[in-house]
């Protein structure tokens, strides 16, 4: 038997981190024995215990060590980093460590260096000289890169438990189909209040149902009230928006009587159609073309929006990008300073961002289909919180309690 002995420190007990570390110790085979404990008498009081792990072999207790600094464990007496050098573009040298969304931080000349801008699935890539280390997506690695390798010299500070009044109270429950919707979306709401208080960007991630449901109404009243400030989407989005400007149809259908317009299969073709021959959105709406609708609340309101382009979109329009790196990459470049994002009605565009947010960042998916929040969830975006509803319905509500309350 080998060992190696391991401190767990913070708000352990309360979050639950400490008998999941003991559980992920013994189903991938070690032992442990906790050699010291000290527990916090309160919430506000950390606690920290002194743990031997110990395995049968050392392939045994690496695969441990791995997955229990993933929750906080480090190594009592670390070593320094390995680095190794990337030997072509866009390759990285073998048994690099991939990255979780949590904050990290690596051993260069026996001191601690914070990585900076937490994202899953990435290398870490270290400038020693200058002492900085951040995030590196795959593609963007170049001949020469400095790449931790293994999983020496690392720690990484988990997402503990917070203090009540600063934490969703329906976090609790990930997905809340019987919960009140009324409390929920209250919740939410005095988050977003604070997120604009402390200058923090809010994020809308949206799908095309929010135009179906008839919904854009209300998105627009946040956007101009200040409460949405960057928009992603896709194509889809834009176009039906577009449309009902244009003709007051979405999918072919008026949403004002729910009746098919004659011809309606082709409005959001025309509609791009247009769009394209005004040379983009922005165009359009300083040409007079599109006078009302999200798109146009975006432009003449100056809010941000990258439009991600899908193998499905007819058109697309001008301002969408077909190259899922470099829409990847644009939305990377945009989260700087976003505290808080609204996920609403889209699937793989909730999927995608939420790979790319840091876990200190606050996430609510909204959507009538919970299996949507829970996908989101089990691909690592687990500060997430569901809301199991109708876009309109959400969207309705966040807007009377955010644009008609006082601020």
């Amino acid at each position: 038997m080998i060992s190696e002995k391991v401190i767990l420190a913070g708000h352990i007990i309360d979050s639950l981190t400490l008998p999941k570390v003991l559980d992920e110790i013994t189903e991938l085979g070690g032992d442990f024995a906790i050699e010291e404990i000290k527990i916090g008498r309160t919430r506000q009081n950390p606690s920290k215990a002194l743990i031997e792990v110990t395995a049968p072999s050392h392939e045994v207790l690496k695969r441990i060590m791995m997955r229990i600094k993933r929750q906080g464990a480090e190594i009592e007496k670390p070593q320094e980093v390995v680095l190794v050098r990337a030997t072509r573009n866009g390759i990285l040298p073998d048994n690099f460590y991939s990255t979780t969304n949590l904050q990290t931080d690596i051993m260069i000349g026996k001191r601690w260096l914070t990585v900076r801008n937490p994202e899953m699935d990435c290398a870490i890539v270290v400038d020693v000289k200058n002492r900085r280390a951040g995030t590196v997506p795959m593609a963007d690695i170049r001949k020469g890169d400095l790449i931790v390798v293994g999983d020496e010299g690392i720690r990484v500070i988990p997402h503990t438990q917070q203090k009540e009044s600063e934490e969703f109270q329906f976090m609790r429950s990930r997905v809340s189909p019987e919960k009140p919707k009324e409390t929920v979306i209250q919740e939410i709401a005095s988050q977003m209040k604070q997120s604009r208080q402390k200058g923090k960007k809010i994020l809308l991630v949206g799908g095309p149902a929010i135009v179906h449901t008839d919904a854009g109404v209300y998105l627009e009243k946040l956007m101009k009230k200040g409460y949405i400030n960057l928009l992603f989407a896709g194509n889809a989005l834009a176009v039906h928006d577009i449309e009902y400007a244009l003709y007051k149809t979405s999918l072919g259908i008026y949403l004002n009587r729910g009746q098919s317009a004659e011809g309606g299969h082709g409005h959001h073709v025309r509609a791009i159609n247009t769009i394209r021959k005004a040379g983009g959105i922005r165009k359009a709406v300083n040409k007079g073309i599109l006078k009302s609708g999200v798109m146009f609340t975006c432009v003449k309101k100056k809010i941000p929006f990258i439009l991600a382009g899908s193998i499905r979109d007819d058109g697309p329009l001008p301002e969408v990008i077909t190259d899922a790196i470099e829409a990847q990459q644009a939305m990377r470049n945009r989260l700087k300073g976003v505290g808080f994002v609204l996920m609403i009605a889209t699937t793989l565009h909730s999927i995608a961002v939420g790979n790319l947010l840091p876990a200190s960042v606050k996430v609510v998916c909204v959507d009538i289909n919970p299996s949507v929040v829970t996908k989101l969830i089990d691909r690592g975006s687990f500060q997430a919180a569901g809301v199991v509803t109708d876009a309109e319905l959400f969207l309705r509500e966040l807007s009377r309690m955010l644009v008609t309350s006082k601020d």
